[in-house]
């Protein structure tokens, strides 16, 4: 991929020949409807620009697939992969390429002139070694011994996971479970929110308390596999923005009940970091099209400014509210849900109690289905 070099690379799902791109930004589309969400290519090889910003979009969907250096012990990652610390959408390109851009969240791949299939090399069917999750959990550099374990699959589930807590993938029991470490209040907060959760109506992703090197971590079971892949909605951005449509036509269309359940949760466990890359579509893969909202997940960062009752500005709507204004908006829409009680026991203290209890008190004021 340097700069005088001729080069090209096929997009694939799976088997599937999505579009190849060349090095001077002329692209052949060979499936649209396959296309990934956030990348937008146009085929007029006699616009330069349209070339030029081919080769950019490129580059930040390679990007998109490699963590980037705020990530907890990114650099000992790629130090440990002999990678530069890339900051730039070329050089993160450049590593994604290097690991055919592969990804637990979905079933695109990077293939260069090379004969390999998805089947080969895709991770979901390939026993990956946990040698690389001292690396990518606990910041420790890989021995030489340890280096000899580990192949190219077992770094391309780790440097394709964003966030920026430390966590890696591990395999056990012919399953992929996460581990998420970070600080005990940010493993606390998503163990509580969690069993808070399970007491309401709506599809999420269950955290266990589970240990790694002596230090408490939160487990969850994958929500991918060969069949569905999901996609944030930083990424469904990109695509409403090329099609004319908005975020919220996709989700009335699809899901209206799991977003405003998002909302109502976010509220009454105080969840700050609600961002775009932090909720999504779940995908068919046979159709690469939307089927619901995929299961609320990452709740490290529940039980921030918790202490007034109408929370912080609401990160998931189309107009300025507080969480307090979009969980009422929710509720009166969809109604509270909720199926069984929340145990006071659960919570690390009275005050933390009592504000769930008065945001859960102020909801049930719109509910007309309260258990």
């Amino acid at each position: 991929m340097g700069n005088n070099d001729w080069y090209s690379y096929t997009i694939m799902h799976k088997d599937t020949k999505v579009v190849t791109i060349y090095s001077d930004g002329a692209c052949e589309i060979h499936n649209l409807d396959f296309m990934p969400y956030n990348l937008y290519l146009i085929t007029d090889k006699d616009d330069i620009r349209s070339r030029m910003n081919n080769l950019d979009n490129f580059y930040h969907w390679c990007a998109s697939r490699v963590l980037t250096l705020d990530r907890k012990y990114a650099k000992e990652i790629l130090n440990s992969i002999g990678m530069k610390q890339a900051v730039s959408d070329r050089d993160r390109a450049e590593i994604a390429i290097t690991y055919h851009g592969l990804s637990m969240t979905d079933v695109f791949w990077i293939k260069a002139d090379e004969d390999i299939s998805f089947d080969a090399i895709n991770l979901y069917e390939h026993s990956l070694s946990n040698a690389f999750v001292d690396v990518s959990l606990c910041g420790k550099q890989l021995t030489v011994n340890n280096c000899e374990l580990i192949g190219k699959e077992d770094v391309a589930g780790d440097i394709g996971t964003m966030g920026v807590a430390p966590k890696a993938w591990v395999r056990k029991d012919n399953n992929f479970y996460l581990y998420k470490d970070g600080d005990i209040r940010d493993v606390n907060a998503e163990l509580l929110a969690s069993k808070i959760i399970d007491c309401f109506d709506i599809d999420h992703v269950q955290y266990f308390e589970g240990e790694y090197d002596n230090n408490k971590v939160s487990i969850c079971k994958i929500m991918t596999s060969l069949d569905y892949s999901i996609v944030p909605i930083e990424h469904i951005e990109i695509y409403c923005a090329n099609h004319d449509i908005t975020i919220f036509d996709l989700i009335n269309k699809y899901d209206s009940y799991s977003y405003h359940m998002m909302n109502v949760i976010d509220y009454l466990v105080g969840n700050t970091d609600r961002h775009w890359g932090n909720w999504g579509f779940l995908i068919d893969n046979k159709t690469n099209k939307p089927v619901k909202l995929y299961p609320l997940m990452d709740f490290n960062k529940a039980f921030n400014s918790y202490d007034t009752v109408e929370g912080v500005k609401c990160q998931t709507t189309d107009k300025t509210m507080s969480q307090m204004e979009a969980a009422i908006t929710a509720v009166k829409s969809v109604g509270l849900n909720k199926i069984c009680d929340v145990s006071k026991d659960w919570f690390e203290n009275e005050e933390q109690f009592d504000m769930f209890g008065k945001r859960l008190n102020i909801l049930k004021i719109y509910n007309f289905s309260i258990i």
